[in-house]
Parts: structure tokens; sequence; C-alpha cells
């Protein structure tokens, strides 16, 4: 009987709540479901997935300190927590900056192009994926190593203002591609960075990846500033090995290898943005203008 009296009061109990739950709990319930289900997501395979681990612990061992009652332990726990989240800030800021750039990618751009603009980029966005993957195969059956970034929604300021970074601004072709990588030109350690499906610039110095320790120690550097690049922005990167002549590519943080002409062609079709001719043409009218008037000031 007092089983009995025992189950029916947790029913009962569990019911009462049940029946408190509101329309904004649940959504509460769901939003907090989404965010952590986010987080977890951009946090993977990259070191804040261990600083999640390390939060974890040190909140199962306060709630362990606080109710042991250990007062020395307690002091230091409390004292460090106040200055451990501006210690996490700063330790590691280039995860926090590749997940808020992830959170605050839009596609709105895109969506609000006219048709026009739209078939017009397509063109352009057709040539400069053939010529892509013509260069690769050139480039894979030479051995010749490269580094190709397609910058898409996240721009590579960063990388295109470094001293060593020339502006090319040139319809693609594979000559040009296959000459810029050229062992003995100037800028063949660089990258190659394709804007608006053009070839924007060379030279470019990208950063390494943070996950060193668990990289295949096979990979080189090439290998491993593309997943640099791909880890802080969401842009898509080629690598050509010189040593092996093998195709990879590189997206948010992942890195596929082995890859043909056929199957480059594929990846990219998907991936690749569809240049904002408007835009464009706005960037280079205010280029085109600040030549003009730099040339007026030195004529006087």
């Amino acid at each position: 009987m007092e089983v009995y009296e025992y189950i029916k009061d947790i029913l009962q109990n569990f019911i009462r709540i049940v029946q408190s739950i509101s329309f904004f709990d649940v959504l509460d319930i769901l939003m907090l479901t989404v965010v952590i289900f986010y987080v977890l997501k951009l946090t993977k395979e990259t070191r804040a997935m261990q600083l999640l681990k390390g939060i974890v612990l040190l909140i199962l061992l306060y709630i362990l300190v606080q109710l042991c009652n250990l007062k020395a332990m307690s002091f230091i726990m409390e004292n460090f927590l106040q200055v451990g989240i501006l210690a996490i800030i700063i330790v590691f800021q280039p995860e926090l900056r590749r997940i808020l750039e992830k959170v605050g990618r839009t596609r709105m751009s895109t969506l609000t192009m006219s048709v026009s603009e739209r078939s017009s980029g397509d063109a352009a966005r057709e040539k400069c994926i053939n010529v892509i993957a013509e260069a690769c195969q050139s480039l894979h059956d030479s051995k010749t190593g490269a580094l190709i970034v397609i910058e898409r929604e996240t721009k590579l300021g960063e990388i295109i203002e470094k001293d060593n970074c020339i502006i090319v601004d040139a319809e693609p072709s594979p000559q040009l591609l296959c000459n810029l990588f050229f062992n003995k030109a100037p800028l063949h350690d660089g990258a190659v960075i394709i804007r608006n499906n053009r070839i924007y610039a060379a030279g470019g110095f990208v950063q390494n990846t943070t996950r060193d320790q668990s990289l295949d120690p096979s990979l080189g550097s090439r290998h491993r500033a593309a997943l640099g690049a791909s880890e802080t922005s969401d842009a898509l990167v080629i690598v050509v090995s010189e040593e092996t002549g093998t195709i990879s590519i590189a997206l948010d943080g992942q890195l596929t290898r082995n890859m043909n002409a056929q199957s480059l062609k594929e990846v990219l079709e998907k991936y690749m943005p569809i240049a904002q001719k408007k835009k464009e043409r706005r960037e280079r009218t205010k280029k085109l203008s600040d030549r003009e008037e730099t040339r007026q000031k030195s004529d006087k």
C-alpha cells in the first residue's frame, strides 16, 4: 500500500509540473536546445571543444566544493571564476571570432540580386569554375604546389592588405593561374585570392590552423594554411600538393583530399558564390576616381 501511495504521489507531482508549463516555457527550452546544438556544432574539432569540456568540469568541481563546504577551495574557485571569462576571451579569441563570424553570415545579398545580374553572374561563375578546374589539373600533372582561396560571404581583407600581397584583378585563365604558382615566380609561395569570379590578388599570406597537434604529420604548410583560412572564414580553399600533386579542398575547417578535375568542379558548382555585379562596378568606379584624383594632384 505504501508503494502504491509513493507512486501515486510521484505521478501527481509530475502532472502538476506538466500542467504548470506554459507555452513560453516550451519555447524557452527549445531555444536553449537550439543554442546548445549550434554551439557544439560550431566548436566541433576545435580548441573551443576542449574549452567547453573544461568549463563543464569546473562547474562540477565548484558544485562539489560548495556541497562539501570546502572553504579554501571555495575561495580559490570563486576568485578564479571572476577572471575566468576574461581569460577565456583572450586565450580562445580565434575560436570565438570564428563562431561569431559564422553566426553573422547572411545570404540576403544573394536573394536580392536581379534576374539579369544572376544570369550574368552565372556565366562568369561557370567560366571561373572551368578555369580553376583546368588549372588545378595542370598543376596536379606537373606537381606544382598551389593555394587558391575563393572568397565567399566573409571578406578576406586581412590577407589582401598584407605587404606581400599583390592586387591582380584579372580575368581568370588557366595560364595565368599556373604562371602565378610556377616555382620560379616571386609569388608562388603565397595564396591566390579569387573574388567575384576574378583573380583578385596573389602572394597572400594565410595563417596556419590552430589544430596542428591533431593533424596528419604528412600535411605540409599549404594544407595547414588552407585549414586555417577555412577555420577563420567561410572561404573555399583549394590546395595542390607540391610533393604528390594531390588536389584537396578545405571548407569549414574540414579537409577533403584526393580530388580530381571533375569532383573539384562539382564542389565548386555547389559552394562558389555568384559575383555581385553592381557592387563590383561601384568598387571599380571608386578605384578609377581615386586614381584620377591622385593623377590630378601629381600634375599640380
